[in-house]
């Protein structure tokens, strides 16, 4: 009889978590993996957003923040072993130039509204969920001291009273930076480009790593002078109550889509899809409100005073010769400027 119980014991103690699973599942309840995630979203808006998602959704996520440029590269690395299911954020120029390397999943996330043409790739391998302008920042103080106008062309970045005054990020790390080139390259042919960047180059103090850094550099009067996106100036410069000002080049300014992608080889993909869906609801979109993101879900709020894209004058931006060529033009830039 004793060895009959201890059989029995074993018996329950094994089935156990299979019988808690199923009562679980029963029960309505869904146990889901960890999301591995990388991101180009600076640390403190990404958390934002993501402990929102948690909450929601019961999915806890783990993440590694590096520019656009950058998490290409991971990716790419890791291409026979992925150590991460999404790419959150980030120029869609380099989603594009990661889903002409096949390191993308498509997906078609699920949602109330038609995602417009630009919004997405043709096989929805990457699927834009917010935009915004590049524009210049401008130090209040600076322009006061000298007399000057904040900057309205991109000719005016070459004039000699901002030598070693601007700030921007490196092209090859930074999705904005690389935006930057390519509106560049659009208006002036490669060439043209190259040539305007060798006389810009003279007034540059120092390049960063992110697309971002410039615009509290500028604020704290480290450089007179930033290039970035128009929501990052907005939300991390002026609503910080730096002395700060927005401009834009009155011939044509370029524009990003921000884009979310499943990473070819994901381990999480219920996850990695539950939070591409979860990028285009109302309440996900409702939170750009805090980081003057455009919104691409026509119900969500748009932040007071941000910058849209029928504000300003835009060139004909074309994302996916950009981002097939980034590969190119950066080692065109490189080989040229030097750096």
């Amino acid at each position: 009889m004793k060895k009959l119980f201890m059989v029995l014991a074993i018996v329950l103690v094994v089935v156990s978590p299979l019988v808690a699973q199923a009562s679980g599942e029963t029960a309505g309840k869904k146990s889901y993996a960890t999301l591995q995630m990388y991101t180009a979203l600076d640390t403190e808006e990404a958390q934002y957003y993501l402990d929102v998602f948690e909450k929601s959704t019961g999915i806890k996520v783990e993440y590694v923040r590096m520019s656009s440029g950058e998490v290409l590269a991971r990716i790419e690395a890791e291409q026979s072993n992925p150590q991460a299911s999404v790419w959150f954020g980030g120029s869609n120029t380099d989603h594009i130039n990661a889903k002409s390397k096949n390191l993308l999943t498509p997906y078609k996330p699920t949602t109330d509204f038609e995602l417009a043409p630009m919004l997405h790739a043709d096989d929805y391998s990457w699927n834009g969920f917010y935009t915004g302008a590049i524009g210049f920042v401008s130090n209040t103080e600076f322009l006061k001291k000298n007399n000057l106008q904040p900057p309205t062309s991109w000719a005016d970045l070459l004039n000699p009273v901002y030598k070693g005054q601007i700030e921007m990020a490196y092209p090859y790390t930074s999705g904005t930076a690389y935006t930057t080139l390519a509106t560049i390259i659009q208006m002036k042919g490669l060439e043209g480009a190259l040539d305007w960047w060798q006389l810009f180059d003279k007034n540059i103090h120092q390049y960063t790593k992110s697309g971002s850094a410039c615009i509290a550099r500028a604020g704290l009067g480290e450089c007179a002078v930033g290039i970035a996106f128009s929501h990052d100036i907005m939300a991390k410069g002026i609503a910080m109550g730096y002395p700060l000002v927005i401009s834009f080049p009155e011939e044509g300014t370029g524009y990003e889509v921000g884009a979310v992608s499943m990473i070819r080889g994901a381990k999480q993909i219920p996850e990695a899809q539950i939070f591409m869906d979860w990028c285009f609801t109302e309440e996900a979109q409702n939170l750009f409100i805090k980081y003057s993101r455009l919104p691409v879900n026509p119900k969500a709020i748009v932040a007071e005073g941000a910058i849209k894209l029928t504000d300003i004058t835009l060139i004909d931006y074309d994302a996916v010769k950009m981002g097939l060529a980034k590969g190119e033009y950066v080692t065109a830039w490189r080989d040229r400027i030097g750096k």
